[in-house]
């Protein structure tokens, strides 16, 4: 299992590495032949309350599949990383319960539900390591309660995010005229923005 780990505006020190690998190294036990974890720990400085510090794990499964959790929290003292971390990883887990449950779409039972081999060679969540993950959830059906026809204009990055701040919208869909593809721009929680471009995978 190859684990990346990034910071920003956070200090990486040996013992943080070691809780993070600490924290993760038992994933693959309960999740087989995961290709990627990448972990990234951040720091948000505020000059009008306590600064905020979020932990982002994600998982690639080695069929495409990608789990991803994270976890913000007011910084109270080092520590504080370390709750995310750990509440970040116990969020985790329930995703990886949901990988290991079969999907409902066929495509996707096809494609990314775990396969006998790998459910033979995966641990069953322990009870005594993670309670909470074993407690029943509520199982709610996907459902669409609104569709909505989007009008996209052609025009560069520049102009999407000029109309999106223009709207008082967290995102805006384009028809980017650079390359020609539907994108969409969008405001990190973090401060910038980010721009996601499909690919068809």
């Amino acid at each position: 299992m190859d684990l990346t780990l990034h910071t920003d505006n956070l200090r990486l020190t040996d013992d943080l590495e070691e809780f993070v690998q600490k924290k993760l190294s038992k994933l693959e036990r309960y999740m087989p032949n995961i290709e990627s974890v990448y972990v990234e720990l951040s720091q948000q400085n505020s000059h009008r309350g306590p600064d905020i510090v979020t932990a982002q794990i994600t998982i690639r499964h080695d069929r495409g599949a990608i789990l991803r959790t994270e976890e913000k929290l007011d910084k109270q003292d080092y520590n504080s990383i370390k709750t995310a971390i750990t509440n970040a990883s116990d969020k985790m887990y329930r995703r990886i319960r949901r990988f290991k449950g079969k999907p409902r779409s066929k495509r996707l039972r096809e494609r990314y539900a775990m396969t006998q081999e790998e459910f033979s060679m995966a641990e069953p969540l322990p009870d005594d390591i993670f309670p909470e993950v074993e407690e029943a959830e509520t199982v709610i059906e996907p459902q669409v309660i609104r569709r909505k026809v989007v009008g996209v204009t052609a025009m560069n990055e520049e102009e999407a995010i000029e109309q999106m701040e223009l709207l008082g919208h967290n995102f805006f869909i384009f028809f980017n005229a650079d390359n020609n593809v539907i994108n969409v721009v969008y405001k990190r929680a973090n401060g910038g923005y980010g721009l996601l471009e499909p690919e068809i995978t």
